[in-house]
């Protein structure tokens, strides 16, 4: 008789873990390498550290455990979109993208067009349940939720409509995670993330992952980052790896609190109007939530909103005394940017992104709460 599978809680402790022999640690230490001894009287399985390394390995059959598919890591997570990118799309290829996805992702799709012939197709995330949308395109990326303003994309239908029009899809997976969303199962090619956020949960690695399903595209990531040099450190992904145990106690907490903190922002925005537009997908209230709650097991931890004015914006940050201003989310602590600041984004000059760390709600939403009487137009 066959087990009872695993639950994601228990999966994401042991993933790309051997049970160790006695005497020997639960996860071995990141092995430092540029060379190894590869006589050619024997097969090695390694042979230099530019094209692969058992650290690797290790964290890669984690992922690949998460994800469904076989994963590859990159020293970044553009280092993970530039593989998808550089693998599958030739001089005269269509790549549709989204107009308000992660503005770095839409940079490089320019960067195709104009080095390499790709013609970029923008569309707005309505648009990905538009058949005309995949016509004759190459490559489909999606983003869901979308970074920043977070509108849910459903994967699945996205799948479908690409696969009949003869693209394939790829799907930014990095706001989710696996364990809210898994792409792959939903019908996706590739599953990309920027593991430099809730993967690895600390604020302190930078490194991307991207994960498939066919045997040919995984070989054709890993020859990429190979000749690309887009190689991480083990010291990297060692910790990675063993942040990878904490995602879904960090992810539960992060949502949990992201949601509470939604929820007292939107109270505050009608009872008193002084911030306004509050978005989050696990808020029962949002457009998208009937989707989302039908193909995310966990919200996140990134919700935003307005509050009202560049200037108010800039002084709410300032009288922060938990919340840390600063950009990037999906870590333990808790931090919030106008996100207008860097450019790029379609977004009011008093948009904020929040991203729920794993503190306490009470105190976060205490600090949030006074920034806002301290500078109430």
């Amino acid at each position: 008789m066959n087990e009872r599978p695993w639950s994601d809680a228990t999966r994401v402790v042991h993933a790309g873990k051997r049970r160790p022999a006695p005497g020997e640690a639960l996860l071995g230490g990141p092995v430092f390498a540029s060379h190894f001894a590869a006589p050619e009287s024997a097969d090695a399985p390694f042979a230099y550290g530019r094209e692969d390394n058992p650290t690797f390995r290790a964290y890669e059959a984690a992922l690949g455990d998460l994800e469904g598919g076989d994963a590859v890591v990159f020293a970044s997570g553009m280092a993970a979109i530039e593989a998808v990118f550089g693998s599958v799309l030739l001089p005269g290829d269509v790549l549709v993208v989204p107009a308000g996805g992660y503005y770095s992702t839409r940079g490089l799709a320019d960067a195709y067009a104009t080095r390499h012939g790709v013609r970029v197709r923008r569309i707005e995330p309505a648009d990905a349940s538009n058949p005309a949308t995949y016509a004759g395109a190459k490559l489909a990326w999606i983003e869901t939720p979308l970074n920043p303003q977070l509108e849910v994309v459903d994967v699945a239908e996205a799948a479908r409509l690409a696969h009949d029009a003869g693209a394939l899809l790829a799907v930014d997976d990095t706001t989710a995670t696996p364990l809210a969303t898994r792409p792959l199962e939903l019908g996706a090619d590739f599953s990309v993330s920027s593991d430099s956020k809730m993967m690895t949960g600390h604020g302190d690695l930078i490194l991307g992952h991207v994960a498939a399903t066919s045997a040919e595209r995984v070989a054709a990531l890993g020859e990429w980052r190979r000749l690309h040099g887009a190689v991480p450190g083990p010291m990297e992904v060692f910790l990675a790896h063993r942040s990878l145990a904490t995602l879904h106690v960090r992810l539960e907490r992060c949502s949990a609190n992201a949601l509470r903190i939604a929820e007292a922002l939107a109270a505050r925005a009608n009872a008193r109007g002084d911030v306004r537009d509050v978005r989050y997908p696990g808020l029962a209230t949002a457009p998208q939530h009937a989707l989302a709650a039908r193909q995310m097991r966990f919200f996140g931890s990134v919700l935003c909103f307005d509050a009202g004015s560049r200037e108010r914006a800039v002084r709410f940050l300032s009288e922060l005394r938990l919340v840390v201003e600063a950009t990037s989310f999906g870590s333990v602590h808790t931090t919030a940017e106008r996100r207008a600041r860097w450019g790029g984004d379609d977004v009011t000059g008093g948009f904020i992104r929040l991203s729920a760390g794993c503190e306490a709600a009470v105190d976060v939403i205490a600090d949030l709460t006074r920034a806002l009487d301290a500078t109430l137009p």
